[in-house]
């Protein structure tokens, strides 16, 4: 993992970037924010984002999230953006501030309950496999219509958008197909269900220009940010 001055002269990088692909593709300046990934690393990952002024960060694993939650001292708020399974709904609507990866209208109601019972709400993200990749979670696209629906008839849920992984190729087309497919399936459903939808959350370290093309309004990065994690042992 990189130093404290590693990471900030990496993310003076990334915000860059960012800045000249929002010029480049007539983007307002600002309207794509980044959530800091720190999976798979120490806590120092978490103090350097609140330092850099991050109010979030993103976490693959449950109890990962949960254990970092306990054990880290500042002020910090936790998203999930990896699968989330049944068996850890309770454990994880606890903790997380906003859940991206929602993908059936079993986990829907399994959230709405849960948070019923403890009088809370919480804000999720619809995951979409746009990319048609079956190594990828996510809901088809034509299934879309059906969760938006259910997320919507559940009061302790606010539905803010849709997030999408893109496929891991070396053709930048690939990942464009992947990101427009999912900015025009959110238009459709804001005008379906007359709701605007604000959050498209795509792009990771390799494909952020792309992203932010396609219309993407938040970009999950890690490595470019912390370096490379360590292997899963």
């Amino acid at each position: 993992m990189k130093t404290l001055d590693g990471f900030q002269d990496s993310l003076r990088h990334l915000r860059e970037e960012l800045s000249l692909c929002c010029k480049n593709y007539s983007r307002e300046e600002g309207s794509v924010t980044i959530l800091p990934v720190t999976k798979r690393l120490p806590l120092d990952a978490v103090r350097f984002s609140e330092l850099a002024g991050f109010a979030s960060v993103g976490e693959n694993l449950v109890q990962e999230g949960v254990r970092k939650a306990a054990e880290y001292a500042g002020d910090m708020k936790w998203e999930l953006i990896g699968h989330l399974q049944s068996n850890k709904v309770k454990a994880a609507v606890g903790v997380f501030d906003r859940i991206q990866s929602v993908d059936s209208e079993k986990l829907v109601q399994r959230l709405d309950r849960l948070l019923g019972e403890s009088g809370q709400t919480l804000r999720i993200l619809i995951q979409v496999n746009t990319a048609e990749d079956p190594a990828k979670h996510g809901i088809q696209p034509g299934d879309a219509p059906a969760l938006v629906e259910a997320a919507l008839n559940c009061p302790n849920l606010i539905l803010e958008g849709f997030m999408t992984i893109g496929r891991l190729s070396e053709n930048p087309s690939d990942a464009e197909l992947a990101f427009s497919t999912l900015r025009e399936l959110r238009d459709r459903m804001a005008g379906v269900f007359g709701r605007p939808f604000p959050e498209l959350s795509m792009g990771m370290s390799g494909d952020i220009g792309m992203a932010v093309k396609c219309g993407s309004t938040q970009v999950r990065v890690g490595t470019m940010l912390f370096g490379e994690r360590p292997a899963v042992s």
